[in-house]
């Protein structure tokens, strides 16, 4: 799986090849299965992290929430994951989850 931070906003999965995301502290999940986000997300933070972003939203969708338990899951075993909370009705509701990650050891020095 690959992560650019070039990406376009509109690039696809279509099942043939890398997707393209954009590291801009929102990550769409509708264009992954289940399978594909316990890598994705992992390195998606890590990413963030190493460009300073230290709050995200990850849009998981409602449906019946197999994505937004895979979602939680992985945050909470992430120990550069301070918290994480279903986002407010104006960021995407129970459709979404935000996130404030722990500063790298070099951010806490600046």
């Amino acid at each position: 799986m690959e992560i650019d931070r070039l990406a376009k906003s509109d690039d696809i999965n279509d099942g043939q090849g890398p997707v393209n995301v954009r590291i801009d502290g929102v990550l769409d999940l509708h264009m992954f299965n289940p399978a594909e986000v316990k890598d994705l997300l992992p390195h998606y933070i890590m990413e963030c992290l190493e460009i300073g972003i230290l709050e995200i939203r990850v849009i998981h969708g409602k449906g019946g929430g197999t994505m937004r338990k895979t979602v939680h899951a992985i945050l909470g075993r992430m120990p550069e994951v301070i918290s994480y909370r279903l986002a407010g009705e104006d960021a995407g509701g129970w459709g979404a989850t935000l996130a404030t990650l722990r500063p790298t050891a070099s951010e806490r020095q600046l």
